[in-house]
């Protein structure tokens, strides 16, 4: 094998959001190759239906293993909700059987038990990945004794993509969803992030919260499950390059792109190349 020629981990959004996963995923895991790819002329999908969305991420998920990926993260909440069972069950054993496509929803429920000492957990989260329920019925089937409480956010990805996440005006949007939620339990100690765009509003959502309640968002917690997977699965980490490179796909514009990758990832980004896909 030519290990000159990068073998990367897919990092696949279908926006911006997935950049904090990919943060984290670099952060834990710096020695391997990665190739990220935005649908961001396709975004948003959390309003469009499960076919769409099936069919969109099934599409882009071909475009990285054609781009030599053994290993896709679905870094996307309602990729992860509408089209990841159905592209590991349906698409893989056709497609190759040999590779792998990975969601954040699972990894994220996985933590959520030894998180909470009450077993009552909010979460927040984009309309379409709340209507999808994929996160209740994780739990249920994990921690049938955890109660859930769901707050779907429809601003909140606006505020960060229009960087006004840290301004007075999304004082307003913050605080009228944490209290809708915490009005519904109040034994809650726990809130998830369900949406990757949310981890940018982590200290403004801290601000209408008591004290003792804790904010999870997912990038840690899906780095250290695919830190575990690795070791629990050679077959795969022994094809992936460590040249602690990562290369930007967008299907949209690279300025744009850089643009807002930089405001995600706190630096300048840069080998960023546009892609049409579908």
């Amino acid at each position: 094998m030519n290990k000159s020629i990068p073998i990367p981990v897919g990092i696949f959004d279908s926006g911006y959001g997935g950049l904090t996963i990919l943060e984290k995923i670099r952060e834990w895991l710096p020695q391997y190759d990665y190739l990220y790819l935005g649908d961001n002329a396709r975004t948003p999908y959390g309003t469009r239906s499960f076919e769409v969305v099936y069919q969109f991420t099934r599409q882009c998920v071909q475009y990285l293993f054609n781009a030599g990926c053994p290993l896709v993260i679905l870094a996307c909440n309602t990729a992860s909700a509408k089209a990841l069972r159905t592209i590991q069950q349906r698409d893989l054993p056709r497609i190759d059987p040999a590779r792998r496509v990975l969601g954040i929803i699972r990894p994220t429920v996985e933590a959520v038990d030894r998180l909470s000492r009450t077993k009552h957990i909010g979460i927040f989260g984009t309309p379409g990945t709340i209507v999808s329920q994929s996160y209740k019925m994780e739990i249920e089937k994990l921690f049938p004794d955890v109660t859930l409480v769901s707050e779907a956010c429809p601003m909140w990805v606006p505020l960060v993509e229009n960087n006004e996440y840290n301004s007075p005006g999304a004082d307003y949007f913050v605080k009228q969803h944490v209290d809708r939620l915490l009005a519904r339990d109040s034994q809650i100690d726990t809130i998830l992030l369900g949406c990757t765009h949310y981890p940018l509003l982590t200290d403004k959502i801290k601000q209408f919260l008591p004290r003792g309640i804790t904010v999870f968002p997912q990038g840690e917690q899906v780095a250290d499950r695919l830190k575990d997977y690795l070791q629990r699965h050679s077959e795969i980490e022994e094809l992936l390059t460590q040249g602690r490179r990562c290369r930007f796909l967008t299907t949209e514009s690279v300025s744009k792109f850089s643009e807002m990758a930089s405001l995600f990832l706190k630096q300048p980004v840069e080998a960023v190349k546009r892609v049409v896909i579908g």
